[in-house]
């Protein structure tokens, strides 16, 4: 684990006890704090005094006294759409509110970083879609490349959690609005916003505020190179807020839908053939129409953008290739779980919003839909520009029928996805995709997206080969 430092022999409050929370507190006493823990939860509260943690009520008044800072896990709320109660209370007690991506950045830098030969780095990610298969891609070539390498944050493991790091080792990070937004120590080797869509409008009162909390990864600090997204005004604001100058090179633009001009270094994607410019000169280029683990425009982008980040650590063109060609694309992404009888079924659960729904509709040809759940705010009706490619539609969840009125698309009300894995089977002819892409929430049926992605793995496994 990382030791915190900065707080020995300090009380150091610790709300929220899943993963991130346990590692907090794990992380505070090897540094040298007494963690102070408490979960509303009962569940919570018992799996920490089972670690041999202390529990303080933090709700009860004068909680405070005596305490240095308060470490919140990123699912709790500080500001929108209502503080949590312990939140406010520290404020009004003047305690600072911190989590766990603060504590990282201000303890991961040791002495022992004098001695290497080769200083470590950390890459984080953040972005709406993509930012897990970047965070992931980016890993995965570092591993290829023979560099020491671990990953954390929104994805695998919690970020203290991890192993103090080796000479020349590069820590990637995946980084949520949750955690960008309340880290008070932001400060990544390289920094990678992917693209912009609407998303937990309701815990950052409206897309400024969604944006601002990604934005803080480019501020805090700032990185000392920046890869950018610019397919969306954000992302070109935000490219423009960082550069110097059209040939300022600590940034590097990554576009999936254009060539970028004269830039002084860009990546960019166009008919399924990545290339990279530096100061108006074309440098290298990789064909991405055969590399399976990443379909789609949408992947296309993720492999510009995780491109970008390790060429900035001077891993080589032809080293990256083949890290790409070996990728398997993470599960429930874009994945192919089965091809049966000429048919392919792809497990795309992580598209709960209609604009990586968007991306996944636009992938792949001849396509039997399956959409449906716990529809967001908005609706779905912007996907009709995006079903040139669909066959028929396959409605399940609390949302099946809105998604019918909205869509004109041909459809059939399944309801489960027993029913909607069983009707695409019946109708499937060599050369279709099946795609669950359901641009909705699992939360009507499923815990998470991961159980509606398994489940619906198991159900195509279980189908006659």
């Amino acid at each position: 684990m990382i030791p915190v430092q900065g707080f020995d022999g300090q009380k150091v409050a610790v709300l929220g006890l899943g993963r991130s929370g346990l590692a907090t507190a794990a992380a505070l006493r090897a540094g040298g704090a007494e963690p102070l823990c408490w979960d509303d939860s009962p569940e919570g509260r018992a799996r920490a005094e089972d670690a041999g943690y202390s529990c303080r009520d933090l709700t009860r008044h004068g909680a405070f006294e005596g305490v240095a800072a308060l470490i919140v896990s990123p699912g709790i709320p500080h500001l929108y759409p209502k503080p949590n109660q312990v939140i406010s209370a520290a404020m009004e007690a003047g305690v600072p509110v911190d989590n766990d991506i603060g504590l990282f950045f201000a303890s991961w830098a040791t002495d022992d970083f004098m001695r290497y030969d080769q200083a470590p780095r950390t890459i984080c990610v953040t972005g709406s879609n993509g930012k897990s298969t970047t965070t992931a891609l980016i890993h995965h070539i570092l591993e290829e490349a023979g560099r020491p390498t671990q990953m954390a944050g929104n994805i695998g493991r919690g970020v203290l959690d991890l192993e103090p790091a080796e000479n020349g080792e590069v820590v990637v990070l995946e980084l949520s609005s949750y955690q960008t937004d309340l880290a008070r120590a932001l400060t990544p080797d390289i920094a990678v916003f992917t693209n912009l869509s609407p998303d937990h409008l309701d815990r950052h009162a409206g897309m400024g505020g969604y944006f601002a909390a990604k934005r803080r990864l480019f501020a805090e600090g700032g990185p000392d190179r920046a890869v950018i997204g610019v397919d969306e005004p954000e992302g070109i604001y935000l490219a423009n807020q960082i550069m110097m100058g059209r040939n300022d090179d600590r940034l590097i633009r990554v576009s999936a839908s254009r060539k970028l001009g004269d830039w002084g270094w860009s990546v960019f994607a166009r008919k399924g053939f990545l290339s990279e410019w530096r100061k108006g000169k074309q440098v290298a280029s990789i064909d991405l129409r055969q590399v399976t683990g990443l379909p789609g425009a949408h992947n296309h982008q993720n492999a510009c953008a995780a491109y970008a980040a390790v060429r900035a650590l001077g891993i080589s063109p032809r080293v990256i290739e083949e890290a790409f060609h070996s990728f398997a694309g993470l599960p429930h992404r874009s994945q192919t779980v089965a091809e049966k009888g000429g048919v392919r079924w792809v497990n795309d659960s992580k598209a709960t919003n209609t604009d990586s729904a968007a991306k996944a509709l636009e992938a792949f040809p001849n396509i039997r839909w399956i959409a449906g759940g716990l529809g967001k705010e908005g609706g779905v009706a912007s996907l009709s520009e995006h079903l040139g490619a669909v066959k028929k539609a396959y409605f399940i969840g609390h949302s099946a029928r809105d998604f019918a009125l909205e869509l004109a698309v041909e459809h059939e009300i399944c309801e489960t996805m027993e029913a909607a894995v069983a009707a695409c089977a019946r109708d499937a002819e060599a050369g279709d995709t099946v795609l669950l892409a359901p641009a909705a929430a699992s939360f009507d049926q499923y815990p998470n997206f991961e159980k509606r992605g398994d489940h619906f793995a198991q159900l195509v496994d279980a189908l006659p080969g």
